[in-house]
């Protein structure tokens, strides 16, 4: 039996998924957790083979979470499952030593294939996200709402904590949230960022 964790703060979604994998047959979830410090905790105890792990996680980020598993548990195999289907983020989940990546519309085969196929070693990417890496990189960015907000807080030179008190976050989500902005938008640096914020028309 594959043994896995789920990390989602999703808790329907991660009820649903559990129901799934456990109907399986062939693996069985040893464990969830709903942020990435509830997971650090019971981690070493549950040792799973598979790591299913979001990328929007509600006190740090995915990406640097699925690096820091890598670095204490190698033997983990990570596969991420996230609404995020930006080529940037793919690719730094994949850099960072992720095996696999599922998209949250995936189909239950495609989520129990992604979760044999990483745990016997191998990598899986959802059709959707094969054809991203295959595509030629789109100059075409798309924001939520909420990271259009904050890009535009960023762009007037407030700091994380400043922005966290305006539109009522903790300061560590805005850091996460600024984070996946860098990464969306191939930024080096805050001063980048609002540069290219600014060249494509995405503030006002």
């Amino acid at each position: 039996m594959i043994k896995v964790v789920i990390v989602d703060d999703h808790k329907i979604l991660t009820e649903g998924l559990k129901g799934l994998i456990d109907g399986s047959g062939s693996a069985i979830v040893v464990g969830v957790a709903h942020s990435a410090a509830e997971c650090r905790l019971s981690l070493g105890f549950w040792k799973p083979d598979v790591l299913l792990l979001d990328v929007g996680l509600p006190d740090i980020s995915g990406l640097d979470f699925c690096k820091e598993v890598k670095t204490q548990f190698p033997a983990i195999n990570v596969l991420a499952l996230t609404t995020h289907d930006e080529y940037s983020i793919v690719r730094q989940m994949l850099d960072n030593g992720a095996s696999g990546y599922l998209i949250k519309n995936a189909m239950a085969e495609e989520v129990l294939a992604g979760i044999q196929a990483v745990a016997a070693g191998g990598t899986f990417l959802c059709h959707e996200v094969d054809l991203l890496l295959k595509r030629p990189r789109e100059k075409h960015i798309w924001l939520t709402e909420r990271e259009r907000e904050l890009l535009k807080l960023i762009a007037e030179g407030l700091t994380n904590g400043e922005i966290a008190d305006r539109i009522f976050l903790s300061p560590e989500t805005i850091k996460s949230y600024r984070k996946n902005l860098l990464l969306k938008l191939d930024a080096k640096n805050t001063a980048v960022l609002v540069r290219i914020a600014i060249e494509q028309k995405l503030i006002g």
